[in-house]
């Protein structure tokens, strides 16, 4: 679990290449198909392989994918993935979802599987001006014409994958653009709609982040701080080492713990419909 922008995909994969595991998307964005750029979709060749569900499955842009359907749907994937003998891991940002994933009594998820919960935390200060880079970053890798391709006129974006930040702000640009003659004024709207994208970003991050502790308070996640991390990638620094140290070796471990404690002769076990929270 974490905020946007705090390193979650990153840390899943990475585990799941120490433990053989399949991982399991979170976030109701990355759930559709297309947009990869602007929803920061994980890339083929940067899930090293790994099976992933729930990411990108969902051909229709205006469907509305609800609560109802993602616990639906990872139920799914879980009976998927431990008859494959693999470890489960769920990473994303919905955090609404997750908890009525955890809390409703008809999925009754906590009676049925163990849990292990990390938390990627960053700081705030640290993690707002991150996202703001990462949000130039996207569109240098060409975020404007992404959502200009798929863009549609009068669309709903209040459902469906145009919920996602960039779509609805630059739309109101597309929607005036080719009436602007003047090229400099162009380009100032265009750039409104980006810094209009950025404090989106940043608010989302900032709820988020509430949400977490919200949930925190009962679950007492294991938390692991990367605002190190981040600090160096702002400042041009090498950070691998670092985030090994302080990220990724504290993660296996918790992980490895989790593993010895519900584990038994090489199978997970229930253990009385109690959770192991390491």
């Amino acid at each position: 679990m974490g905020a946007t922008g705090t390193g979650k995909t990153k840390l899943s994969i990475n585990l799941a290449k120490q433990f053989p595991s399949e991982i399991i998307n979170s976030d109701k964005i990355q759930v559709y198909k297309g947009l990869d750029i602007v929803t920061n979709k994980v890339s083929e060749s940067a899930r090293c392989g790994i099976p992933h569900h729930l990411l990108g499955t969902i051909e229709d842009p205006d469907y509305d994918f609800t609560i109802d359907d993602f616990c639906k749907q990872v139920l799914e994937a879980l009976d998927i993935i431990t008859e494959n003998g693999r470890l489960p891991i769920i990473v994303g940002g919905s955090n609404t979802y997750l908890a009525a994933l955890l809390e409703d009594p008809d999925v009754a998820f906590r009676s049925k599987y163990d849990c292990c919960f990390i938390w990627v935390d960053v700081s705030i200060p640290v993690l707002v001006t991150y996202l703001d880079k990462r949000v130039d970053e996207m569109v240098d890798a060409g975020l404007v014409d992404e959502v200009r391709e798929a863009f549609v006129a009068g669309a709903d974006c209040t459902r469906g994958i145009r919920r996602a930040i960039g779509v609805p702000e630059l739309g109101e640009f597309f929607l005036v653009e080719k009436e602007i003659e003047d090229k400099a004024q162009k380009e100032k709207m265009l750039q409104d709609a980006i810094v209009k994208a950025k404090e989106n970003t940043r608010n989302l991050a900032e709820r988020q982040l509430l949400k977490i502790r919200l949930m925190n308070e009962e679950l007492k996640m294991a938390r692991i701080d990367s605002t190190q991390v981040f600090e160096a990638v702002l400042k041009g620094e090498d950070y691998k080492d670092l985030y090994e140290e302080i990220v990724l070796k504290p993660s296996m471990e918790i992980v490895k713990e989790f593993l010895e404690e519900t584990t038994e002769g090489g199978k997970m076990q229930h253990q009385n419909d109690e959770q192991a929270t390491k």
